[in-house]
């Protein structure tokens, strides 16, 4: 069933959303209308709330998608907006540095900090690009292998921030530049399909405190491995706090449910090749993700999505943000 919503359209199960050009153009008018304040700092607190204005200014029908997701994130807990702008043809060469990250107004980083006003409030960590509140993405040399954004290898399923006890509710990549042969593919398995699916078993144990994820070592000593369960909050609908890559069990029952659920997500997932204008909304608490593998040719056309971290509510995370902000120490 699709719903025509202004110049939007939306396909079932609610899970796309397309951007009709007048509606792009409007956003690039928003874009460039805030582009001027804070001078342009995007991280700084009168940009972010100058975002927030023309949040409300944003076509209606993207709003209210955006809304009813934040709502019900739905079976595939992934939002897939399509045809927004992004500056092209006019963007600069794919970044290559570790690290990258945007800290001055574009066209992409409006639409990623509008977005993030309508869902929540947008969120960084200060270990974790510098805290910066919009992202590179992007292949990097000799981190090819890396099990994380700079790297080009298969990409295993993960939580955002899942060692993080104020991860993000919701993970923004936004696609300015696909990688050369197209097939670089953003993985999604939703715990809502893999849960009816799960042994007995095995779902007990995931409810266990038997598991512990490892913080990445950008986040150093500050950041300590607790057990935790892997499954939490609704029997019905739980949240889901993995990552493959990081998450250990304690005893022998969390391993063997450690690899169904793995198999699970690998049997119910979902891929999409991200086209310039492509944002997807991941749902973080219920929602892993991950990447095909991809050849980077560094030669400034390369892959690049712009990521940004959303939470619901940020006063729970009050304690670790110096002066209020939007960056968690």
């Amino acid at each position: 069933m699709t719903l025509a919503l202004d110049t939007a359209t939306v396909s079932a199960p609610g899970a796309t959303v397309t951007v009709g050009s007048g509606d792009a153009e409007r956003i690039t008018a928003l874009a460039r209308r805030i582009a001027p304040v804070a001078d342009g700092r995007v991280d700084d607190r009168a940009y972010v709330a100058a975002a927030r204005d023309a949040w409300c200014d944003l076509p209606a029908g993207l709003r209210r998608a955006l809304r009813d997701f934040r709502r019900d994130s739905g079976p595939a807990g992934t939002l897939l907006v399509r045809g927004l702008p992004v500056g092209e043809p006019d963007l600069p060469p794919t970044p290559g540095a570790g690290g990258s990250v945007q800290r001055t107004a574009t066209v992409p980083a409006a639409v990623l900090l509008m977005v993030a006003a309508g869902l929540g409030d947008p969120a960084a960590f200060r270990p974790e690009k510098t805290g910066a509140l919009v992202q590179d993405v992007v292949p990097v040399p000799g981190k090819e292998d890396f099990q994380g954004n700079a790297g080009s290898v298969l990409l295993s399923f993960h939580t955002e921030n899942a060692f993080h006890p104020h991860r993000p509710d919701f993970v923004m990549l936004l696609c300015l530049r696909a990688d050369h042969e197209r097939v670089a593919g953003l993985r999604t398995g939703c715990v809502r399909r893999t849960l009816p699916l799960l042994s007995e078993r095995s779902r007990a144990a995931l409810w266990s405190e038997e598991f512990v994820t490892a913080p990445p070592p950008s986040f150093g000593h500050s950041a300590t491995a607790v057990p935790h369960a892997v499954l939490t909050g609704a029997v019905e609908d739980p949240d889901v706090r993995v990552d493959f890559a990081a998450t250990r069990p304690m005893t022998d029952r969390a391993r063997t449910a450690l690899t169904e659920l793995a198999e699970l997500f690998d049997l119910t997932a979902q891929t999409v090749r991200l086209a310039p204008g492509d944002l997807a909304v991941v749902d973080n608490r219920v929602t892993v993700h991950g990447r095909t593998p991809f050849r980077p040719r560094y030669d400034g056309r390369d892959r690049w999505l712009q990521r940004s971290f959303v939470l619901t509510d940020l006063r729970r995370s009050r304690g670790l943000r110096a002066r209020d902000g939007y960056v968690l120490d």
